[in-house]
């Protein structure tokens, strides 16, 4: 292994051991900063609060002054672990076994985190110090959680502080099975709702006294499924709803509830405003429950948005360094779930490109040491390339 894929395979190890399940950080900024102070990077640690949601510690971390500005984001957040019993090996402990970590956040995403830091160190260093621009990590803590106190609140701390990323590369794993086969150039934005679907009680033999919730509720379901939300656009899948939960709450056999409630979520594309989106569920359910004695409530959370950034210059340097370092030419992707890229597009272009997603949120999560190691040289080289390419005189 190179000395650089050392580094970041350690100080992926370093960050894994952080039991930093959201909104805790465990030490894990601790474990980042560290190193980075070493390489004279600047770094600010913001902590930002809500009413209503727990307080997030997040990170700026950056080198140079000045623009262009490449920004690499990530999150030390990971989802808890689960029955750790049914862990190969233990879910914090970061043990390397036959060429693989296994950790929970080994490819979700502290090991890109610790490629792209490894990388910047390393381009800092070979630099004197002396980049022709600026090299910012942002990191959050709650990308797994509401997504409040964290990248989008960083991004207006940035931006008030003239520190606005020209550019951004995301570390979500981006891959399917094989390091370079995908760049993430956009998600689906994710809305998730509650329905409730009130009627009246009574008895099931006298069914004429009563109104039944839950045959409202299949009718309102089967009303959203009845149409396709869409067929696709040029860039991204046809959107979807799906329904995740149904309860009742009805404990005897010989009485007709009076009340149903039903969770889902709609993944849209960019065919979809939210607002309109939620709009047009409202009439559905209106439609369904039409001449009945059924009303229903439907409430939404604030909506993940959809992010799209046209193929150009960001993601064509991206492919350039990977098909150099894998031999292979990446796909260009808006599949998969939401992430922050959805607050980052608001600011500068911005794609995802990490390691793969077999195992991300699994028991056993694990990145093997190669794709580590490929990973940090990838990022290595897009940073040198960027730099020519939007920097000094020569960068056109």
């Amino acid at each position: 292994m190179t000395t650089l894929g050392e580094k970041a395979v350690a100080l992926a190890q370093g960050l894994m051991r952080c039991a930093s399940v959201t909104p805790l950080d465990e030490g894990a900024l601790d474990v980042l900063i560290a190193p980075l102070q070493k390489s004279r990077f600047t770094c600010d640690r913001l902590t930002f609060t809500e009413d209503g949601t727990p307080p997030i510690d997040n990170l700026v971390a950056r080198m140079g002054e000045g623009p262009p500005h490449l920004c690499f984001a990530g999150h030390t957040d990971v989802v808890p672990p689960g029955d750790e019993k049914l862990w190969t090996h233990p879910p914090f402990a970061a043990e390397i076994v036959d060429g693989v970590l296994y950790g929970r956040g080994a490819s979700d995403m502290k090991g890109a985190i610790a490629c792209f830091a490894t990388a910047a160190r390393d381009y800092s260093k070979a630099k004197n110090r002396e980049i022709e621009g600026t090299i910012s990590l942002l990191i959050t803590g709650d990308e797994e959680g509401p997504s409040i106190n964290g990248t989008r609140k960083v991004l207006e701390w940035m931006e008030k502080n003239g520190l606005k990323p020209d550019h951004c590369i995301v570390g979500e794993p981006s891959n399917t099975t094989q390091l370079g086969e995908t760049i993430k150039i956009g998600r689906r934005g994710t809305l998730n709702a509650r329905l409730k679907v009130t009627g009246q009680q009574g008895h099931v033999a006298y069914p004429h006294l009563a109104a039944n919730a839950i045959k409202g509720m299949v009718d309102v379901l089967a009303k959203f499924y009845e149409s396709p939300l869409d067929y696709g656009s040029a860039h991204f899948s046809p959107s979807n709803l799906e329904a995740t939960s149904i309860d009742v709450g009805n404990p005897a056999t010989n009485v007709i509830p009076a009340s149903a409630k039903a969770r889902f979520n709609v993944r849209y594309n960019d065919k979809h405003a939210p607002d309109a989106l939620q709009a047009l569920l409202r009439e559905q359910a209106t439609a369904a429950l039409s001449g009945s004695e059924l009303s229903f409530t439907l409430e939404f959370d604030p909506p993940g948005h959809v992010f799209f950034t046209e193929p150009g210059p960001l993601d064509a340097l991206l492919s350039e360094a990977v098909n150099e370092i894998t031999g292979l030419t990446p796909s260009l992707s808006t599949e998969g779930g939401t992430s922050d890229a959805r607050f980052i597009k608001d600011y500068c272009p911005v794609v995802e490109f990490g390691l793969t997603t077999e195992t991300i949120h699994k028991t056993d999560e694990n990145a093997t040491v190669a794709n580590l190691e490929q990973l940090t040289a990838i990022y290595r080289l897009f940073i040198e390339r960027y730099f020519e390419t939007f920097g000094g005189a020569d960068g056109g």
